[in-house]
């Protein structure tokens, strides 16, 4: 178990150092982009294999203990350690991170983004895998923010090199954002590891926030909150993000959703709740305000978009989608109970199986149609998607209803759960605020509904296709590799959430008691 987390975390790295090797003699197939393509799926499924196989060895009956654990000094005069380990939190997180990155290689090997050689393509596909499994993984403050940086760089390139139009301005203001908070966040881990007189964060997390003041632990949350709220992204800190998925290329698209906004919600997770407890406390009114903003704020952005005439993006509504999406994660969070954290966990997952899936479906309709603005895709020709590429459309539909929150998938449980913990919030907190909150919620939760299935009759619905019109490709065997597993673990998480909350119940309950062991 030890030998495989720290497999998960560097394998990585050392792909994607052979990836700008020349490929040996007898595997370079056809040519050698195809010989660093299937390395890319060669890798990413060889490290997804050691995740489950890190999932069937974990120890199920207590997943509130740290587990798979690897603990060596590596700068002693600062007291920074090489710290691993995994939780019912970080779990289910490392192993959406391997799926996802398999899924985007192997979607990538037959539908490579134009732009310029896959061997840098392959390469920084797998330093962002790294960078995002070690966030996941590390248990130490600096590792932490080395990790959460890792990922910047070579989002940065896929974005400003493999995007489409607008790319690089699109992937410079990622880069400015994050990084700025980044800047801020630092501060605040500093503040917290140096106040402490360590940077573990078990030994922070046990002990709760007692040798913190509670002005250091509100300074150290407001630093560190700010730069994780960048990342997630909270409102009004989100405008980098529509630009970035928007200029994507596909698997571009669907890592940062699925993947790097998880990064943000995470670290409120594992660093503010259970080491700044009172830090949180006192800024969790606030930041429940924030995110019930970003709910009906993203939900009214994208019913612009939907709007006939408006010339919206469908990629862009995707985005703007996660934004109100996030804003249920962050508002569970608000709540400081179990129930709001769990269900903030759960919609994490949920978003990057959904999200994922959608921004796959919105790429292939990009490629065959050379757009994905809506008034196009919603039939100018008079032929909708129903009409001439059924599966298609279905998928399509099937994703909008997920991500609208239908009972019985993913989309459902996760924002049911922070919508109830923001009716009873933790003790102290203003109860009569978070039922405000909470009708904000409920309202986003409509007006989701409302501009997604707009998409769905618009782009979906309609006559067959008319004479003289040309054949639309249907989805294709690889496409159909590469969204089935979303398929289908959206449908199983939305039937047994349990499967899900039996990993993070426990640890959540222990961490908000101030503790990890």
């Amino acid at each position: 178990m030890q030998f495989l987390l720290a497999f998960v975390v560097v394998a990585p790295l050392l792909g994607a150092a052979a990836a700008l090797l020349p490929a040996p003699p007898g595997l370079k197939g056809k040519s050698p982009d195809q010989a660093v393509l299937r390395h890319g799926v060669t890798v990413t499924g060889v490290i997804l294999l050691a995740a489950l196989a890190l999932t069937l060895g974990f120890d199920h009956d207590h997943p509130s203990r740290m587990q798979a654990t690897t603990d060596i000094s590596w700068i002693k005069a600062l007291d920074v350690r090489i710290h691993l380990g995994v939780d019912g939190i970080s779990l289910p997180l490392l192993v959406l991170t391997a799926l996802l990155t398999f899924l985007c290689a192997l979607y990538s090997y037959f539908k490579m983004p134009q732009g310029p050689s896959p061997k840098a393509f392959v390469a920084l596909l797998l330093v962002l895998e790294a960078g995002t499994l070690a966030t996941f993984a590390v248990l130490d403050l600096v590792l932490f923010f080395l990790a959460f940086e890792m990922v910047l760089v070579p989002m940065y390139f896929l974005i400003a090199r493999w995007g489409g139009e607008g790319r690089r301005a699109a992937a410079g203001k990622f880069i400015l954002y994050t990084l700025l908070g980044s800047v801020v966040m630092l501060l605040g881990l500093l503040l917290i590891g140096i106040k402490a007189g360590t940077f573990d964060m078990v030994a922070l997390a046990t002990d709760g926030g007692r040798g913190l003041t509670t002005s250091v632990q509100v300074t150290a949350v407001l630093a560190i909150g700010l730069g994780l709220a960048v990342k997630t992204p909270m409102w009004p800190l989100h405008s980098w993000l529509p630009d970035a998925h928007t200029a994507a290329p596909t698997v571009g698209s669907v890592l940062l959703a699925g993947v790097l906004l998880k990064m943000g919600t995470y670290g409120f997770v594992r660093i503010a709740l259970p080491i700044a407890p009172d830090g949180m406390h006192t800024l969790a009114p606030y930041l429940a305000a924030f995110a019930a903003a970003g709910i009906v704020y993203g939900s009214l952005a994208c019913l612009a978009l939907a709007r006939p005439g408006a010339k919206g993006d469908l990629k862009r509504l995707i985005a703007y989608s996660s934004v109100g999406h996030m804003g249920f994660v962050l508002l569970g969070i608000a709540t400081l109970t179990p129930t709001g954290v769990n269900g903030a966990l759960f919609a994490n997952i949920a978003h990057g199986l959904i999200t994922g899936l959608l921004f796959f479906l919105v790429g292939a309709l990009k490629d065959r149609y050379g757009t994905a603005d809506l008034d196009t895709l919603a039939g100018a020709t008079g032929a909708a998607l129903y009409g001439r590429a059924p599966r298609l459309g279905a998928l399509l539909a099937f994703a909008a209803v997920a991500s609208l929150g239908l009972p019985g998938l993913a989309g459902f449980w996760g924002e049911m759960l922070a919508l109830f913990a923001a009716f009873d919030p933790a003790e102290g907190l203003n109860r009569a605020a978070y039922l405000v909150f909470m009708a904000l919620g409920g309202l986003g939760t409509l007006l989701t509904a409302a501009y997604l299935l707009i998409v769905v009759r618009r782009v979906c619905m309609g006559g067959p296709r008319p004479a003289g019109e040309p054949e639309l490709a249907d989805v294709q065997p690889y496409e159909l590799a590469a969204w089935t597993p979303l398929v289908a673990l959206t449908v199983l998480a939305g039937l047994w959430p349990a499967v899900l909350l039996g990993l993070t119940d426990p640890a959540v309950q222990q961490l908000l008691a101030g503790g990890t062991q």
